[in-house]
């Protein structure tokens, strides 16, 4: 008699039935086959023997599972040789496949975002200094004058970190400073007096003066001057314009020079050069100190004047390192490191 698989889910023996019986010790293990029942509760593999077709047995479940488990692995495996195929050159492994990146050019393969954001002329004039570095005081603005290429002529400005604390009253810091070799730019100074006050604003050469009328003026919008300047008994009447002058910087103000009775003199100073610095919320000051086409000893006595001015102006409150750090650099260009230390030893003009 052939081999036959036979199917038999509803006589399908028990677990507890073993391949030890005897009535199968006659017969050659090659004349038994093997079919799973999946309507049986209990998964087993049926056999069923050539010289007794009724007669059947039931193996134990882990072996049936054990089959279906090799069944499952063969088809994980053709699923892996699957995905491995070659697509247009590239191997895909996984899901997940990110297709290769073209190598980034020009401004997109600088390192930083923020020079990525510059323009071609401020990544070339910034290779003419080197940013580790800390410059003395003169080769720092013969720097700064080479790296300046504008259609218009640019400002010297200084910047100061100082360790300052603005929200302390004992902190802040507030002054201003004479420029022996001015500012370069043309000042135009408002003037608010009474009386003979005006007769000497107009001799100093103001370039606005008045009194009641230029207050109506402001507050309707005038506000072409650089400096106003006000006589102690015009200050009640001032008061109003805070609004339109404090966030401009305008308010007259005697730490700054602009509330005085001497009005000629406080005229003739702006005019010649006077500026105001004052440390900002974060405890840097900023001002400018001439232009770069000044020769390089003005802008270096300039810039001295305004760092003994910040050194005596030292706030009661300041304690530890005064000075943190000192930069300087023109309108449109990269800023320039001091060295603190040399920048405060440094001997006068005569050795420049």
């Amino acid at each position: 008699m052939a081999s036959s698989i036979v199917a038999t889910p509803a006589h399908t023996l028990s677990p507890p039935a073993a391949l030890s019986s005897t009535k199968l010790g006659a017969a050659s293990p090659s004349l038994f086959l093997a079919l799973s029942s999946p309507h049986s509760s209990f998964p087993s593999l049926t056999l069923t023997c050539c010289r007794n077709p009724c007669f059947l047995v039931s193996i134990k479940q882990p072996i049936c599972r054990a089959v279906a488990g090799a069944a499952a692995a063969e088809v994980e495996d053709d699923e892996e040789e699957e995905e491995e195929e070659v697509d247009d050159g590239y191997a895909k492994s996984g899901s997940a496949f990110t297709p290769p990146t073209k190598p980034k050019t020009g401004k997109a393969a600088l390192p930083t975002k923020r020079d990525r954001m510059r323009s071609k002329r401020f990544l070339e004039i910034q290779k003419l200094r080197d940013k580790t570095k800390e410059y003395d005081v003169v080769s720092a603005i013969m720097v700064m004058k080479q790296m300046t290429g504008t259609k218009f002529v640019e400002s010297a400005e200084a910047h100061f970190r100082l360790k300052l604390d603005p929200k302390y009253a004992d902190q802040q810091l507030r002054a201003t400073v004479n420029l022996p070799k001015g500012t370069g730019q043309t000042v135009r100074v408002a003037v608010l007096a009474q009386g003979e006050k005006l007769d000497e604003a107009q001799s100093a050469g103001a370039d606005v003066y008045g009194a009641d009328d230029l207050i109506e003026k402001i507050k309707e919008g005038f506000m072409e001057f650089d400096k106003l300047i006000a006589s102690p008994e015009m200050m009640p009447k001032v008061a109003g314009l805070g609004r339109i002058l404090g966030p401009r910087g305008l308010m007259p103000n005697p730490k700054a020079g602009t509330v005085t009775s001497d009005i000629t003199q406080a005229v003739n100073e702006f005019k010649k050069g006077k500026v105001e610095y004052r440390v900002d919320k974060t405890g840097i000051v900023h001002v400018l100190f001439g232009k770069c086409n000044f020769p390089d000893e003005d802008l270096v006595e300039n810039f001295m004047t305004i760092v003994r001015s910040v050194e005596t102006n030292k706030p009661k409150g300041a304690k530890g390192v005064y000075w943190r750090s000192a930069y300087i650099c023109s309108t449109m260009s990269p800023s320039i490191r001091l060295n603190v230390k040399r920048m405060l030893e440094f001997k006068p003009l005569t050795t420049v």
